[in-house]
């Protein structure tokens, strides 16, 4: 029996519609428990960001300063940003657990919201890197000269381009000043597009375990998910508090408790472990074009899902084959991650090489294996109903 909100009023219908009296599918599993994570660590983050700000210096030569200022001086500082750089790896953490729910249970069908989501991700790679850059120690400062010097690899205007985001010839005081104001600015940009990709969610429907059309079998949000949501949400801040507490640097690296120095390079740069299988990916290939091609691919390969055509409302519940193969694409995921954190030596140069082949062609063969187990079962089916008319 459909579910249908009960007031009149259009202001209280659609709140309550948004939230309250939200018609959702009735065989929702925890995996859609990510998206109200990630709305809570995006206020945590804006929050924690904003009063930080107020003790921050955007200088060259007072950013890392400033940075222990609001550590050691600051009342609770040490508390605020610790849970801002940790609390960056649990929104991570959700992202990538929501994007493999959205992959296992083919939620790119919801096109719009898809896109949308998607423009997020990238977005808050955007946002994450430039947050890294501000404390401007030893990792801080060679990161963004790495990453920032990939747009040199852009024929023609490479050049230009990244002397443009610098604001000089090198990574400078103007660069770290650009990065602290778009920092500042583009979670509230990020934010509007939350509430975008909600806007299409509750317009087109969730999807569900099933990928079947439940329309006539809704329930409303409150109570059977606002608790289910609300359980998540407590697990993943007391975790986040146990290591803002008792391992704040856990996700951290050493280096960048030395100031930044333009004429030491560190033996091994990196960034942080949520952009590793990206950086795995771009240093496996010799060709420095190469290599900025394939990273920009690992990333907005996502925005090709929505086209795959028809029969992929399912998702992976009937396609046993392909579930398989969906784990041995996560875990060259987890292997690309871990490989990102090691010297550029044998045997992880080999093993990245092997792990980004599996990573791109998850999109081409769990595609093929899909056709192919419609097309078996199909004739299996065929070749039964034959059997028993001839019986």
């Amino acid at each position: 029996m459909s579910y249908i909100p009960r007031y009149n009023n259009k202001i209280l219908r659609l709140v309550s519609g948004s939230f309250y009296d939200l018609p959702c599918p009735i065989n929702l599993n925890v995996w859609w428990n990510f998206g109200s994570m990630l709305g809570v660590m995006l206020v945590v983050q804006i929050i924690s960001g904003i009063i930080m700000a107020c003790h921050y210096t955007p200088h060259v030569d007072l950013a890392f300063s400033s940075v222990v200022h609001i550590m050691h001086d600051v009342n609770k500082g040490w508390f605020f940003r610790s849970l801002h750089t940790n609390g960056a790896s649990f929104f991570f953490i959700c992202i990538y657990a929501h994007i493999g729910r959205g992959l296992y249970y083919h939620s790119f069908f919801l096109h719009k919201t898809w896109m949308v989501g998607v423009s997020m991700y990238l977005l808050l790679m955007v946002i994450a890197f430039m947050g890294y850059v501000l404390p401007w120690g030893q990792m801080s400062y060679w990161g963004a000269t790495v990453i920032t010097n990939l747009f040199s690899a852009i024929p023609y205007v490479g050049s230009m381009l990244t002397q443009w985001i610098w604001g000089g010839y090198s990574v400078c005081d103007a660069t770290l000043k650009r990065f602290y104001v778009l920092h500042m600015y583009l979670p509230f940009l990020l934010a509007g597009l939350a509430m975008i990709h909600l806007y299409y969610l509750h317009d087109s429907g969730s999807n569900n375990p099933l990928g079947v059309d439940d329309g006539g079998d809704l329930i409303p949000f409150h109570p059977y998910y606002s608790h289910k949501d609300f359980l998540g949400i407590l697990i993943m801040v007391g975790c986040l508090l146990m290591v803002v507490f008792f391992a704040p640097d856990m996700f951290g690296s050493a280096e960048n408790f030395i100031p930044a120095n333009p004429f030491k390079t560190p033996l091994h740069i990196e960034p942080e472990w949520y952009f590793l299988f990206a950086y795995t990916i771009l240093r496996s290939i010799p060709n420095k074009g190469g290599g900025v091609a394939a990273l920009a691919a690992s990333v907005m390969v996502l925005y090709v899902l929505p086209f795959y055509g028809k029969g992929f409302h399912l998702g992976l519940a009937f396609y046993p084959i392909s579930q398989v193969y969906y784990w041995i694409f996560v875990g060259s995921f987890l292997m690309l991650t871990f490989i990102g954190a090691r010297p550029v030596e044998e045997p992880y140069q080999f093993l990245g090489q092997a792990g980004g082949v599996v990573y791109f062609s998850y999109y081409l063969v769990g595609w093929s294996l899909i056709r192919w187990w419609d097309y078996v079962v199909e004739h299996v089916q065929v070749s039964l109903n034959f059997n028993t008319i001839k019986t």
